[in-house]
């Protein structure tokens, strides 16, 4: 289900092509149950390494709420996929996707306002908010949201 093009593939140190972009994928399973969020938190610490304190909390926190819609309203198996790219033209670049294997109805193309009494229905609002760009696909047999951070590179030129 997990459609993505990767492009080229990380040089190996010292024989870097001067125009590539460097990029690391991280690809793991969630476990469908609450601890989904919690874990997708920790494998985002980790294909983060070394990124501004205040990316990193705003990719956690977007992680987090993709992790829990998809326990939510989706059904196994849960995968995130965290690319991460240094483009030519410096700063950085993080894609998180997180697919379930579906649910029976359909969602709103774009997040509803939560009353301000309610206790949840405010994940997709985070993501809009904190994203430059964001995506929810939903099916029967499957469901992917993406969305894309960027750092220190203009959004407009960073490729969908």
């Amino acid at each position: 289900m997990l459609e993505r093009s990767v492009g080229r593939p990380a040089p190996i140190s010292g024989q870097a092509d001067a125009g590539a972009a460097r990029a690391t994928t991280l690809i793991t399973d969630l476990p469908y149950g609450p601890k989904a969020a919690e874990v997708a938190r920790e494998a985002v610490a980790v294909a983060l390494h070394g990124a501004e304190a205040d990316l990193l909390d705003d990719v956690r926190l977007i992680t987090s709420e993709l992790a829990t819609n998809a326990f939510a309203s989706g059904s196994p198996p849960l995968v995130l996929c965290v690319d991460r790219t240094n483009p030519t033209t410096g700063g950085l670049e993080v894609e998180i996707t997180v697919t379930d294997g579906g649910c029976s109805h359909s969602v709103p193309s774009s997040p509803p306002i939560p009353e301000e009494e309610a206790e949840s229905g405010r994940g997709l609002v985070i993501v809009e908010a904190l994203a430059d760009a964001w995506s929810l696909t939903t099916a029967a047999h499957g469901t992917r949201a993406w969305c894309r951070l960027t750092r220190g590179v203009c959004p407009s030129t960073a490729s969908a």
